[in-house]
């Protein structure tokens, strides 16, 4: 591995509060649109749940350490990559799936699981497999990291959202489903617009790099996508099902990424490229994948 590059990207104390809200919101937006019956496919389909939390938080950051071990990036782009594989699914997960005739209930649930399970599994992974390589281990070392305060930060952005949301669909149906859809579609087109003018902003640093993390974040998600798919093909999931945990585990919180990177990493350039990048890509890889599927068998969608 060569040694970290010092990219300089400009973001400010306030770019990440309203990255932390807006992230938040997203989050409250989906769980509006969750029912308790979404979670009856924990318990009707426990194998199809387990095939997908499998996928996302064991089998994508061990694949993601062999492909860091393979292509030997230099270490801030290791730990980014490695960082975003230990992230839960992302928040356009569900629109894709209901885009490629998968099973959205599964879907659903393993959005609100995986949301459930990442403030523990998300740093637990991240730090065993940044640990292992001795140079992400040292550079990771060289950062005043608390792993209590990531757990925090996580419970804050995406785990009390998800409690509103559905606290408040308890409460009022009619009023969340009045909220649902603009909640949902204001917090995305802000995401969107947040990540491109953060890259807009910091354009130079990434056309230096652009080959580089283009072809590194393609080939990594094209690794998730087919990690969750061949995953639960070999586990005899039904076709529907396999786009859903294919879909879970190739769509990656990004955004989630870059809070804990400029939180606890001081903005390293080199990771916060990959995160910043791979949340634009996923969106463009979803959606072609989403296309094949409809085309492979329309019937499904």
């Amino acid at each position: 591995m060569e040694p970290s590059l010092p990219i300089r990207i400009q973001f400010s104390q306030d770019s990440l509060y309203v990255l932390n809200i807006c992230l938040a919101v997203i989050m409250f937006g989906i769980a509006l649109g969750m029912d308790i019956g979404d979670f009856k496919s924990i318990f009707r389909k426990p194998r199809s749940v387990a095939t997908g939390v499998v996928s996302q938080f064991f089998l994508l950051p061990l694949l993601t350490f062999i492909l860091v071990w393979l292509l030997r990036p230099s270490p801030g782009i290791a730990l980014g990559m490695m960082l975003v594989a230990a992230c839960p699914g992302g928040n356009v997960s569900n629109f894709i799936s209901s885009l490629s005739g998968a099973g959205i209930a599964l879907s659903v649930s393993l959005t609100a699981v995986a949301t459930l399970l990442c403030p523990v599994l998300t740093p637990v992974n991240f730090r065993f497999w940044a640990g292992i390589l001795p140079e992400t281990a040292g550079l990771l070392q060289s950062f005043a990291i608390s792993f209590p305060e990531i757990l925090q930060t996580v419970l804050l952005v995406l785990v009390l959202p998800l409690a509103g949301g559905t606290g408040l669909k308890a409460l009022s149906r009619k009023a969340a489903g009045r909220i649902e859809k603009p909640v949902k579609y204001l917090s995305f087109a802000i995401l969107v617009g947040f990540i491109g003018i953060a890259l807009f902003n910091n354009f130079a640093a990434f056309r230096a790099h652009l080959a580089a993390i283009f072809v590194l974040v393609a080939l990594h998600n094209a690794v998730a996508f087919a990690t969750g798919y061949g995953f639960a093909y070999l586990n005899g999931l039904q076709e529907p099902e396999r786009r859903s945990v294919c879909i879970e585990t190739g769509i990656q919180n990004s955004g989630l990424g870059l809070i804990i990177i400029f939180t606890f990493f001081g903005g390293n350039g080199e990771m916060a490229l990959i995160a910043a990048w791979w949340g634009v890509w996923h969106i463009i890889a979803g959606l072609v994948l989403a296309k094949y599927f409809t085309r492979r068998n329309p019937s499904t969608a």
